[in-house]
């Protein structure tokens, strides 16, 4: 293969991965449709250089991704669990929103094919061990009830659960996030009260 083949072969894909960064970015539903008519090149083509929508989501979603201790820096100095999940949460959950399209493509995708979970980034995990640290402010909690406490608010600070209140339930954005991060005080206290 010459050097012009693989010059216009790389441009291609970026290309097409720039295209799909930018609806991720925009927060624009993610589809391979769309990325395609965006990069200006076929359905066909896209898909020859990223054999689904959830590899491409993978490396477009790479650059919208935040580091735990950053989402909770505001909170640096405060160690009451309770104050760090309730961060944790609406941080998370406003990042949801900022990228709607691009989640729920990812979910969608990774629905349908449940061997490409790995394309999932799961920040919530990330953020959730941020959150409850460090653990000595965390009441002497005993390793399984901190473990138990740590898959409780998995389930909470999801964006399943937000688009379980917004599309099922009917609550505006905003309300869902309030209620979430109710949700996820609630159960940080009650764990460490018990």
């Amino acid at each position: 293969m010459d050097g012009g083949r693989v010059n216009q072969k790389r441009r291609t894909r970026n290309a097409i991965l720039a295209a799909a960064t930018e609806l991720v970015r925009d927060g624009r539903t993610v589809t391979m449709p769309e990325v395609a008519k965006a990069a200006e090149v076929s359905e066909a083509t896209a898909y020859r250089y990223f054999p689904d929508l959830a590899s491409l989501l993978r490396e477009a979603v790479a650059g919208t991704l935040f580091d735990p201790a950053e989402a909770l820096a505001p909170l640096a100095d405060r160690v009451d669990p309770v104050a760090r999940v309730a961060a944790a949460t609406e941080h998370l959950l406003r990042h949801v929103l900022t990228h709607e399209g691009a989640v729920r493509a990812m979910i969608a995708a990774t629905i349908t094919r449940p061997a490409d979970t790995a394309a999932r980034p799961g920040l919530r995990f990330g953020l959730i061990e941020a959150a409850l640290a460090p653990p000595a402010e965390l009441g002497g909690m005993a390793a399984p009830e901190l473990a138990q406490l740590k898959r409780d608010l998995a389930v909470v600070m999801s964006a399943e659960a937000l688009f379980g209140l917004t599309d099922l339930h009917g609550l505006p954005a905003g309300e869902a996030v309030d209620s979430i991060v109710h949700t996820a005080s609630v159960l940080t206290r009650a764990a460490l009260e018990s």
